[in-house]
């Protein structure tokens, strides 16, 4: 190869060494600032879901709404007794004030709920619980009319002793399932659910001896 083509041919490559070195910085930098933000922003999304997966089990963690049978009133009391024939006429209306408080930092929704009545494990009364929502910190009251079904509580062989001894014991038991959101994202189902026995004096025409016992699953 002549010397002027190989000398040709060096200072080509020269020149074009020189141009690429003279651009190199600038696209360094470039990829440089690419590369910063792109992990500016990584490192700002990570922030965020760790902020909020605290706050969510810490200042947003989900607690336990309570429902708790306040008082339960006498409304109506019918009674005819034949103890001759040995049949009794029973009609009993009561009143039921139960409360839901909600402790959570967000608001609770539940669902459409029944308040039963038991006579010594007999369903013989039901009430609807209608769907609502519970804002966050606070308690919701509600009356709720539980009229007997006569039928199913003459069904048993005990009422007739238990009115001739002067009292009727009864059971309430309401069950309220609803959903916690947290932060807009998690959603916690919880229910909650309260059973109270208590006796109704048929002479007083009173509620008298009652218990009640609380339990809420998350």
């Amino acid at each position: 190869m002549p010397k002027s083509e190989s000398s040709l041919k060096i200072q080509t490559t020269s020149a074009m060494e020189i141009a690429s070195s003279t651009k190199d910085p600038k696209s360094i930098r470039s990829r440089r600032r690419r590369n910063t933000c792109i992990g500016v922003s990584i490192a700002t999304v990570l922030l965020l879901i760790v902020l909020i997966v605290i706050l969510a089990f810490t200042v947003f963690k989900a607690k336990r709404p309570i429902t708790a049978i306040n008082s339960v009133a006498l409304a109506d009391l019918d009674l005819s007794l034949n103890i001759a024939r040995s049949a009794v006429g029973l009609n009993i209306t009561l009143i039921v004030d139960v409360s839901i408080t909600n402790p959570n930092k967000v608001g609770f929704s539940y669902s459409n709920s029944t308040a039963l009545l038991n006579y010594r494990g007999e369903l013989i009364g039901e009430a609807p619980i209608p769907s609502g929502r519970i804002n966050a910190n606070q308690s919701k009251r509600m009356n709720i009319t539980v009229t007997i079904m006569a039928d199913r509580l003459l069904r048993s062989s005990t009422v007739l002793s238990d009115v001739v001894a002067g009292s009727i014991p009864l059971n309430t038991y309401t069950r309220i399932s609803g959903k916690v959101r947290i932060l807009g994202i998690f959603k916690i189902r919880v229910v909650s659910s309260t059973s109270c026995d208590f006796t109704i004096d048929i002479s007083d025409r009173k509620i008298g001896d009652q218990q009640c016992s609380y339990h809420t699953k998350i």
